[in-house]
């Protein structure tokens, strides 16, 4: 089953007043105040499979599992979300060492193999929310590794999927943000593997390949971007071509939501990124006859939901069209 089918199974589209919509399925328009002004919400945007499944599995856990339940950080990285988990009594910690027992969830982003066996070491219960699509990429990172070849990592330095993925690859694995960063001489005339942080562009990816090419004696490059990151980022820049101003929702520690703020950025210089409806400033929709809203895939439908009703209010602040 495909990233697409597992979407449209698990997060159906959720309808706006007026006939727009958000989620999985198709975006549309939605009425602003009286002045007219035109709310557009991406086609795809909001939680994708993994982050429902992880939410899913952490509300399992909470409901039958051994008590206390807490993330091995932050399940999604979405703050107000992981706000509320704590409030219904899932907490968070940094690392393994910190609790002694219950049932520790692991977050979407996933972890190095050697942390779940310390968990279980220490008799705790483990359950595994990793993303299914980064867990392929794990695969892929160790199955590099096994066979040999050098393995280049897209991604951020700093993210956890990352590091989960060095840890799958062996631990020797190189991380490179962008094709400049390749280091030409530890490369030359090796055997060289490649595995993406899934919230990466295809772009990027390309870019990098065509980097390692001359370098490598041998190149093998797994494509492990999710469909879903495709897709919130194909939407976002349609999205962004035929609006006045886009406004993206979502954590400010979530790649994919920053990503899909910089790609809407290079076609409209008019985008915003938020976390919340309340940051919504009425200086940005001035004038703006069409305003566009996109979401990352942990920006739940609340907060979508809010911030198209903060703009409706906006629009007719500012007139409008």
């Amino acid at each position: 089953m495909s990233e697409s089918d597992l979407e449209d199974a698990q997060h159906p589209r959720v309808s706006e007043p007026g006939g727009g919509s958000h989620g999985g399925g198709a975006g549309g328009q939605v009425p602003g105040a009286a002045s007219g002004c035109e709310i557009v919400v991406a086609r795809h945007a909001g939680y994708c499979y993994g982050v429902e499944r992880a939410l899913g599995l952490a509300d399992d856990a909470l409901a039958s599992g051994e008590r206390p339940v807490a993330t091995l950080g932050p399940i999604i990285h979405n703050p107000r979300v992981v706000e509320a988990l704590s409030r219904r009594g899932i907490g968070v910690v940094g690392d393994v060492d910190e609790f002694e027992r219950g049932t520790l969830v692991v977050r979407t982003h996933g972890v190095a193999p050697e942390v779940v066996a310390a968990a279980r070491a220490r008799g705790l219960a483990v359950v595994d929310a990793t993303c299914p699509f980064v867990a392929v990429a794990q695969r892929k990172a160790r199955a590099l590794h096994e066979a040999g070849y050098t393995v280049v990592i897209l991604g951020e330095h700093d993210h956890p999927e990352v590091a989960g993925l060095q840890g799958f690859a062996g631990g020797e694995a190189i991380v490179v943000a962008e094709p400049d960063d390749v280091p030409v001489q530890r490369l030359r005339g090796r055997r060289v593997g490649v595995v993406v942080q899934t919230t990466q562009a295809r772009e990027a990816l390309a870019r990098l390949a065509a980097a390692l090419a001359p370098l490598a004696r041998e190149l093998l490059v797994y494509n492990t971007v999710c469909d879903a990151t495709e897709k919130r980022q194909a939407a976002a820049c349609e999205l962004a071509a035929r609006v006045d101003v886009v406004i993206v929702v979502g954590g400010r520690n979530s790649a994919n939501t920053k990503r899909l703020a910089q790609l809407c950025g290079e076609i409209q210089v008019r985008t915003h990124h938020v976390e919340s409806a309340a940051e919504v400033r009425a200086e940005w929709v001035a004038g703006a006859r069409r305003v566009g809203v996109a979401a990352g895939a942990s920006t739940p439908d609340e907060e979508i939901a809010a911030t198209i009703a903060r703009l409706r209010e906006l629009c007719g602040a500012h007139g409008g069209r």
